[in-house]
């Protein structure tokens, strides 16, 4: 591993703890919502915030001993923290100039990196005459400009506009293909996070809850948090062979195992009909309309009853069935649809 780290830090409202290994070459995502200690880790390896125990090393080397201007780290800051007076060719070529590098040689290693982020044409230009894209490319430029073993990037897509956005993701993973020391990413959009990384680290309340690859969390949520991130209803409860036991409620499931459980299916996957259906599906209760709402083309419905759920229609369905909140309906999904996993 490049890097290696457990980093402590003691906050008034929780307590970070968290062990941090990342290989080179790898790009690590630490997600979660707002509070959990994402920024305050990324911090704390950058020396930007003091640790109140554990270490850190990089290539087996120590850096929680070295002061933040010492330690051979590239950050990119979520609103980019450009120097607004200089070109962007001098905002990148800063780092090496700090570094000891001549001016000529610093301005050179800076328009080959500005060139490599398709920004050659944008080199006198200063950052009030950049787009936000642009911004961001120079940002990670200057980044890059110093020679780090370690990447920081703190929400580095979150000051871009949708379209912007889509463009630059697909760069920046690029970008990061190429860097062949360890890159830690912060961020609370799941796009962004299973675009950019090759594993996920989830934090809530300063401790990992979950890390994996990106497919494999998307497809085995372990908290509400998450399950909420990849758009899936969840439920913990105690299998007995193809059965969860949820509640009151008993699952029908794909899988076949023993003991405490995970159950999840996606919105899409819930039925909703007036009326007990016939053939009555295995997995199938009565459920009280909490509230209906628009979500992207379809209209998601949020259902009370034995488990909390939700389930996405077309308009159509609820025209059709004369949706209203307070409407007690029944719902069901498929055995197919409905997979668990030990908890």
């Amino acid at each position: 591993m490049t890097l290696r780290a457990r980093l402590v830090v003691n906050r008034p409202a929780f307590t970070l703890d968290l062990d941090l290994h990342v290989a080179a070459g790898e790009v690590v995502a630490l997600l979660g919502p707002n509070g959990a200690g994402k920024t305050t880790a990324l911090r704390a390896l950058a020396g930007l915030t003091r640790m109140s125990g554990g270490q850190i090393s990089l290539r087996g080397r120590p850096l929680h001993t070295l002061p933040a201007e010492s330690r051979p780290i590239g950050m990119v800051f979520q609103d980019y923290l450009l120097f607004p007076h200089l070109s962007a060719l001098d905002n990148v070529a800063f780092g090496p100039r700090c570094q000891g590098v001549s001016k000529a040689e610093s301005r050179r290693a800076a328009a080959a990196l500005l060139e490599r982020v398709g920004l050659a044409g944008r080199a006198s230009a200063r950052p009030a005459q950049l787009s936000g894209g642009q911004a961001q490319r120079v940002a990670l430029a200057r980044a890059l400009a110093v020679r780090p073993e370690l990447l920081l990037l703190d929400e580095p897509l979150a000051a871009l506009d949708a379209h912007t956005r889509l463009e630059v993701r697909s760069r920046l993973r690029r970008h990061l293909a190429d860097f062949d020391g360890a890159t830690v990413l912060v961020t609370h959009d799941p796009l962004d996070a299973m675009v950019l990384a090759d594993r996920l680290i989830v934090i809530e309340h300063g401790a990992i809850v979950q890390q994996g690859a990106p497919a494999e969390v998307a497809r085995r949520p372990r908290t509400d948090y998450v399950a909420r991130l990849v758009g899936l209803n969840l439920y913990r409860g105690t299998a007995d062979g193809g059965r969860v036991k949820v509640g009151e409620l008993l699952l029908h499931t794909c899988e076949q195992f023993d003991g405490p459980a995970f159950v999840a299916f996606p919105p899409a996957a819930v039925a909703l009909y007036r009326s007990r259906p016939d053939g009555s599906p295995r997995n199938l209760w009565r459920a009280t309309i909490d509230g209906i709402e628009r979500h992207g083309d379809n209209v998601r419905v949020h259902l009370d009853g034995p488990v909390t759920a939700f389930a996405d229609i077309t308009p159509a369905a609820v025209a059709d069935l004369d949706l209203t909140p307070g409407q007690r309906i029944w719902a069901s999904v498929k055995a197919t649809e409905t997979h668990a996993y030990p908890a």
